[in-house]
């Protein structure tokens, strides 16, 4: 039994004089009284209220337990302890009295709500901040960063070394079917991991090329097994729940390692170059993209482009797919702004990367007045902006949205993702949003 929001409780309001329970209060206040956020979570979350079944989690506590840990970067473990030993944390999350939830109740519940409830919710924010004049998205500023998979720096060797571990685990599993037949096939994990720690260490082109050679042929024989017990599995009749669910394992991995012989195969033996975009670097987090930022370093997640006012709120964000041309995203932003304030801003500010004369004619064709581009690209001043003033004012205004960044990045999590899968990932990422802006707000409000 769910329901929508903690009938009663005996903590209420109950918030310590320091500044961070002073600081939940405010937004706890402002959580109560926006009532249709918590329905949208609801819905998230299995819908009506049901009168049966052992009692959940209410909509509003998972809601505010899920901005009580991206606000204070906690673990689900961590989190578990502070709701259970805090009384600012109980009285923010709306918990009955005595009652705690487990980390894996907060996980489950926390992760069933969508990016596009948090997204939501994000819009809602930013009517209320222009509603009481907190932020009218008149002066915009942007810059793309990336967030980081929850994976390690990948290898050839390595994603090899995960085929194999991850087709034995699939085998073990298909042997213990219900009516399983005796199946035959031999563990390489052992061999596999030998060539592995090998490629890691060796030295010299030719022996790291006759191990690589190696770890593909035992790769190959295990994906060769685990084919044949399929088939064997399928000739046995073992239809049940459990064998249906194998297969699907089976058959969501076997395009992956295909994937990941493929490219080894022709950077290590044919020696080719193999485009970024054509690239798998995990079989776990297969959505990452590889993000080169010019001639610093390699990133595995994903690309964020982010608007921020003059307030400090963001005001949009976007997770893209591969690792698009800043100036290719300054007009999709801008229209995205458009959309949401139903007017062109006044002035816009945005990093060199950002910068064309295309953009620029079709910035002031939407009636921006002022755009000023971080590093000019053969831009002229005097076509960007009124006069060297205002460009040095725009230029130093969009140097801020760099602290925000980094803010997002240490105190709320963006600097890499710790759920699994592009869901979470989507979800993870608007819920750190959504909990810097909800903190900056409060700030901003006029008590």
């Amino acid at each position: 039994m769910r329901e929508e929001r903690t009938v009663q409780s005996s903590i209420f309001d109950l918030f310590a004089a320091h500044e961070i329970g002073q600081e939940l209060k405010a937004m706890s206040r402002w959580l109560d009284e926006q009532a249709e956020v918590v329905g949208w979570v609801a819905g998230d979350l299995g819908g009506g209220v049901k009168r049966t079944g052992r009692r959940g989690l209410s909509a509003e506590s998972v809601l505010r337990c899920a901005l009580l840990k991206q606000h204070r970067q906690l673990s689900y473990e961590e989190l578990a302890f502070h709701l259970s030993d805090s009384a600012s944390f109980q009285a923010f999350a709306r918990l009955a009295s005595h009652w705690y939830p487990k980390k894996s109740v907060l996980q489950q519940s926390i992760g069933s709500i969508r990016a596009e409830t948090w997204e939501r919710i994000n819009r809602r924010l930013l009517e209320v901040a222009q509603t009481e004049k907190i932020e009218c998205g008149k002066c915009v500023r942007i810059d793309s960063t990336v967030t980081s998979a929850p994976i390690h720096a990948p290898s050839d060797s390595s994603l090899l070394w995960d085929s194999v571990r991850v087709m034995v685990a699939l085998l073990r599993e298909g042997a213990k079917l219900a009516g399983a037949p005796a199946l035959h096939y031999q563990d390489h994990r052992r061999v596999a991991k030998k060539r592995a720690c090998g490629i890691l260490r060796g030295r010299g082109q030719s022996r790291r090329a006759r191990l690589y050679r190696d770890l593909l042929q035992v790769t190959r024989a295990t994906l060769g097994y685990l084919d044949t017990v399929q088939a064997q599995l399928l000739e046995a009749k073992v239809y049940d729940e459990m064998f249906v669910c194998w297969c699907a394992q089976v058959d969501h991995y076997r395009p992956l390692i295909g994937q990941v012989l493929e490219q080894t195969e022709r950077r290590i033996v044919r020696g080719e170059k193999v485009a970024a975009r054509e690239k798998l670097v995990s079989l776990f987090e297969e959505h990452t993209d590889i993000i080169v930022k010019a001639r610093r370093e390699t990133l595995y997640g994903h690309k964020l482009n982010l608007s921020m006012g003059k307030s400090g709120l963001l005001l949009d964000m976007v997770i893209e797919q591969g690792n698009p041309a800043d100036s290719e995203r300054f007009l999709p932003m801008l229209d995205r702004h458009i959309a949401i304030y139903a007017r062109a801003p006044l002035q816009i500010a945005a990093d060199g990367g950002y910068a064309s004369r295309h953009n620029l004619e079709q910035a002031k064709a939407r009636g921006v007045e002022d755009v000023a581009f971080h590093k000019k690209r053969g831009l002229t001043i005097e076509a960007m902006v009124k006069s060297r003033w205002v460009y040095r004012r725009l230029r130093n205004f969009r140097a801020g949205i760099e602290s925000g960044i980094s803010c997002l990045k240490r105190a709320y999590g963006l600097g890499r993702c710790t759920w699994k899968g592009l869901r979470h990932f989507h979800a993870y990422v608007w819920s750190s949003v959504v909990a810097f802006n909800l903190a900056l707000f409060t700030t901003l409000r006029p008590t």
